[in-house]
């Protein structure tokens, strides 16, 4: 029986032994636009973004960097014609990418986030530096006492505007909306202090949830610190076609776009599985393992005390950024105990730590696999993890060790989180 997982930009076929028994765990079948592009000027129009932009004399519209598919090439023309029909100047116009704290897109990757030739040519397109002290503007204190700093070219611009795409989050509960502008591009101070082990351990800030999240309750207070913002939210299916599209006041059409996604992204099994096999989505979500902790989290919660999870991450980019390699080196040095003890009364975490802290998640017992052809032998140790070259071989040892011949099996990873019950 042969299974296909999203896999680098090929996929990877798993080839599963005659009398395994795999429940494949993915989305019901979602409905597509049959003409997106009319789907997106009906959105834009039905929010009269014209008119919007005639009181405006400037715009800065974020969209999300590498690590996430979002259809910029559909929506951002729009956008900006009727930006421009209302008044405001093509040189008054900055897309930026919302880049948080990882590396900057630059050049044919810049081209490819933007995906179209058009808005390249006549706006602005710039990255987010989360270090650069001067390009950021304190607007306030959250409720817990998180300051709040934020690239000023969204805060000073007249027309703030955040697009991106709803799917499911290990930490905020659901991406897109408020999370493109805190941690996209809020200052790494902000960023550091909501990823510190207090909120990283709360167990409200997990995937699908946001009753109580307290990383969602920061970012919606960012919001209104700078007198709200608009939002374009996109939800796309496992071909990346356009699946749902609306436009509106941030908060209102985010929670609208989360409601149509639940029902796709959160699938209960009814069980658990001694043997559970996923993947980290694909290009562009499994260039790197840093991003790869996204497809280990999601199915924790469907794996039996003692279970083989294995995931699946093409990783061709390396471990990530250097600070979250010198994380890796210090969970290896001091054990997970260790590691987590030496983030607990911290303020504010290392660079890229927490994705480390969520490495730490797996309770004792469970054996987690690793399959990517994209690490050399020194980066494979450095994921703390089981490194397999057969993932077809080590997944029927798994099934043979347990003596259980049933299995799930999650071709599409984090973007489908399964539940137990």
């Amino acid at each position: 029986m042969d299974i296909q997982l999203l896999y680098g930009r090929e996929g990877l076929q798993l080839t599963l032994p005659a009398d395994a028994n795999p429940t494949v765990i993915e989305k019901p079948p979602m409905p597509v636009l049959d003409d997106p592009s009319a789907t997106i000027a009906a959105a834009l129009d039905a929010a009269d973004l014209g008119t919007l932009a005639s009181g405006a004399r400037s715009a800065c519209i974020l969209i999300c960097d590498i690590t996430r598919p979002v259809p910029n090439g559909l929506f951002l023309r729009p956008i900006i014609e009727r930006l421009m029909a209302g008044g405001i100047a093509a040189t008054d116009i900055t897309i930026l990418v919302a880049t948080g704290l990882h590396r900057p897109n630059v050049e044919d990757e810049l081209a490819e986030v933007v995906g179209d030739p058009w808005v390249s040519e006549t706006v602005t397109v710039a990255n987010h530096f989360a270090r650069d002290d001067e390009a950021h503007v304190e607007v306030g204190h959250t409720s817990r006492g998180t300051v709040i700093k934020l690239d000023r070219r969204f805060v000073d611009a007249d027309l703030r505007i955040a697009t991106g795409l709803i799917e499911p989050h290990l930490m905020a509960g659901y991406s897109g909306g408020r999370k493109v502008i805190t941690p996209g591009i809020a200052h790494a101070d902000t960023i550091t202090t909501l990823h510190n082990y207090q909120f990283m351990s709360d167990p409200r800030a997990v995937n699908c949830n946001l009753d109580g999240n307290p990383l969602h309750e920061e970012q919606l207070e960012a919001v209104a610190m700078i007198g709200g913002a608009l939002a374009l939210n996109t939800v796309i299916d496992d071909k990346r076609r356009l699946a749902f599209v609306n436009f509106g006041e941030i908060v209102a059409s985010h929670l609208e776009a989360v409601a149509f996604m639940r029902p796709f992204a959160e699938v209960k099994t009814g069980r658990r599985f001694k043997t559970v096999v996923t993947s980290s989505a694909g290009y562009p979500l499994d260039k790197s393992f840093y991003q790869t902790i996204k497809g280990l989290v999601g199915p924790l919660g469907i794996l039996e005390s003692g279970g083989d999870l294995f995931v699946a991450s093409r990783c061709e980019d390396g471990l990530g950024s250097p600070e979250y390699v010198a994380a890796q080196r210090r969970l290896l040095d001091l054990g997970r105990e260790g590691f987590l003890a030496s983030t607990a009364g911290n303020t504010h975490a290392s660079i890229d730590e927490w994705q480390t802290m969520m490495l730490a998640r797996p309770p004792e017992g469970v054996t987690v696999t690793l399959y990517s052809d994209g690490l050399d032998e020194e980066q494979r140790r450095l994921t703390s993890l089981q490194v397999t070259d057969d993932l077809n071989e080590a997944v029927a040892e798994s099934l043979a060790r347990h003596d259980d011949r049933d299995l799930a099996v999650i071709p599409e990873g984090p973007y489908v989180v399964p539940f137990a019950n």
